[in-house]
């Protein structure tokens, strides 16, 4: 084995352009610690934020992205247990997966079921934790209910669309028409946000208004998820991709919770790094759950994409252009 390994690195702020392949000492894992030879590593569009140099949860430039990463128990540090060399494990990392080798302490990396890829494995970490979380521990769906998912054609949209239907929610799926056929193979009932104001157009199939709304936060579809809400719904802000400036942050915000309550619905936030660094065991508990729906095959990551290990800018390049209908993934040898 050498004594350096590759990584794509973010050497400066900018776009996928900044990106740079480097190597890195290889250096042993320390005491708790595992060293994972990384054979997947999904790619999002939280890569194309930390492009900018501020996400909250990344380390300052320069840094190795890369979100979640599954692969090989390479080397255990001293005092690990219930580990051992070769295992398959998996990891919600925030950053670090674009590379050839990833060390972290051993309590972020959980068993990979047998039957289940690396490849899948790191497909549906982010995606369907984020979706799982926000609905069976934020919402608290019950079978029978209806929701609204925005951006439902996108990588947690559609992890949310599966999750629903598996939950026995009926569910309505907002996208452009030309992505509706997504929507219905995940059955959902698709809503074309082009035509015309959401609320509207949900209350033509549900007129009292849905039970839920899960929207990918961005400023313009917050007000119109509360006003599709029957009285005392709930509507889940995820992700925040496209409300840039304070300004308009605050005003999402206040939308989510302040204007929710004063038309007598409810509003929550959810954030899967924030609530990994507050408390990990809640996604301990949840990603095995997932994998054991993947392995059932009873969910389908989406994956259209894949690229080397090490092509993480062409990967992020494509992901910047926004013709991408499905998941990313780069894989190893």
């Amino acid at each position: 084995m050498g004594t350096t390994y590759r990584a794509v690195m973010l050497t400066k702020k900018g776009g996928p352009e900044a990106l740079q392949v480097v190597e890195l000492p290889l250096a042993a894992p320390g005491p708790g610690q595992l060293r994972v030879r990384v054979q997947a590593a999904g790619v999002g569009a939280t890569d194309l934020v930390m492009l900018k140099g501020n996400y909250p949860f990344a380390p300052k430039i320069p840094l190795v992205l890369g979100y979640e990463a599954a692969g090989v128990v390479d080397t255990i540090g001293q005092g690990v247990t219930g580990f051992r060399v070769g295992q398959q494990v998996a990891a919600l990392t925030v950053y670090g997966a674009f590379a050839e080798y990833l060390t972290r302490e051993s309590e972020h990396f959980l068993p990979v079921p047998s039957g289940v890829s690396s490849r899948d494995a790191a497909a549906v970490i982010l995606n369907f934790a984020t979706a799982w979380q926000m609905i069976h521990r934020v919402a608290k769906v019950q079978s029978g209910q209806t929701a609204l998912v925005t951006g439902a054609s996108g990588g947690v949209g559609t992890a949310a669309l599966q999750l629903l239907r598996l939950a026995g929610v009926k569910a309505y799926g907002a996208a452009s028409l030309k992505k509706h056929s997504i929507v219905r193979s995940l059955g959902a009932i698709p809503i074309d946000y082009r035509q015309g104001p959401l609320d509207p157009l949900v209350r033509v199939f549900e007129p009292d208004g849905v039970d839920y709304a899960f929207d990918a936060v961005g400023g313009a579809n917050v007000g119109k998820c509360i006003r599709a809400l029957r009285r005392n719904g709930m509507v889940v802000g995820f992700g925040f991709m496209g409300a840039p400036g304070i300004v308009s942050i605050l005003a999402t915000f206040s939308n989510l919770f302040i204007g929710a309550r004063l038309r007598g619905r409810r509003g929550s936030f959810y954030g899967i790094s924030a609530l990994y660094k507050k408390n990990p065991q809640p996604l301990r508990e949840d990603l095995p759950k997932i994998f054991e729906l993947l392995a059932q095959k009873k969910i389908d990551p989406l994956i259209t994409h894949t690229f080397p290990l090490l092509a993480a800018r062409q990967a992020l390049e494509l992901l910047a252009a926004r013709s991408v209908e499905g998941k990313i993934v780069l894989t190893g040898e």
